[in-house]
């Protein structure tokens, strides 16, 4: 049986995208920095009947509790099959560059970027044990470059300082990351799940959180031929998933 981690798993997509992966035969760790919100979390999944999860404190932002939560995962399983950077934050509203404070910024950044990294070069040694490592960065289309500098797509006027540059920056380390593995096993790409209803955005998406959820359970499941180191958003490009970065 597959072993899966999910970061910031214990609602909205995180949540979603552990159910398609328990419905695919997956064993998921659903990471939660709340561990009584992670529990309760499983409780919901055992409830409609999935046995195969368990709850993980972990904290993206506190290196002591990724330690820690390793070593939970460790005692269980010698490897992880998949990892799921979903944990994030928006930094709250309104974000314009001229008032955000650069401690705003470090905030957002240090769970959105650097919080990927700790997670990811943490548990390494677990994915390099497996046949078919996948690493799924969970991103957005609304943090492309390209897109943002083309006053015709739909979301131009929709700027944001913060959460936006988040995401591009951890979208460059996921270019480094493909980049460096490129000659192993592994698949490695950043995946948005569309602009779907959740408390991240005050149920203000127009998709809902299980089509999210399976738009990055995809890439989490993908086979050796498939892709790797690509920017993907299913909503943006409906056809091969591929956007601008």
């Amino acid at each position: 049986m597959k072993k899966a981690l999910i970061t910031g798993a214990n609602k909205g997509i995180g949540f979603e995208t552990a159910k398609q992966l328990l419905e695919n035969g997956y064993f998921v760790f659903i990471g939660s920095r709340n561990y009584e919100n992670g529990k309760l979390a499983v409780q919901k999944l055992n409830e409609v009947g999935f046995k195969n999860v368990e709850a993980i404190q972990l904290d993206v932002t506190d290196m002591t509790s990724i330690l820690s939560a390793k070593q939970v995962i460790k005692s269980k399983t010698e490897t992880l099959d998949v990892l799921i950077n979903n944990a994030g934050i928006n930094g709250g509203f309104p974000q314009t560059a001229l008032e955000a404070s650069a401690e705003t910024f470090q905030k957002v950044m240090d769970t959105n970027l650097y919080g990927v990294i700790r997670v990811t070069q943490t548990f390494m040694d677990l994915l390099k044990k497996s046949n078919q490592p996948r690493i799924v960065n969970v991103s957005s289309s609304g943090c492309s470059l390209t897109l943002h500098c083309d006053p015709n797509w739909k979301y131009y006027n929709h700027k944001a300082a913060l959460y936006p540059a988040s995401k591009a920056a951890m979208n460059m380390y996921t270019i480094n990351l493909a980049y460096e593995l490129r000659d192993t096993a592994f698949k490695v790409n950043a995946v948005c799940p569309g602009f779907v209803a959740t408390d991240f955005n005050g149920h203000r998406g127009t998709g809902t959180a299980e089509e999210g959820g399976k738009r990055i359970a995809k890439y989490a499941m993908i086979g050796n031929d498939d892709v790797t180191g690509k920017f993907i958003s299913e909503e943006y490009n409906p056809e091969t998933g591929e956007t601008p970065w």
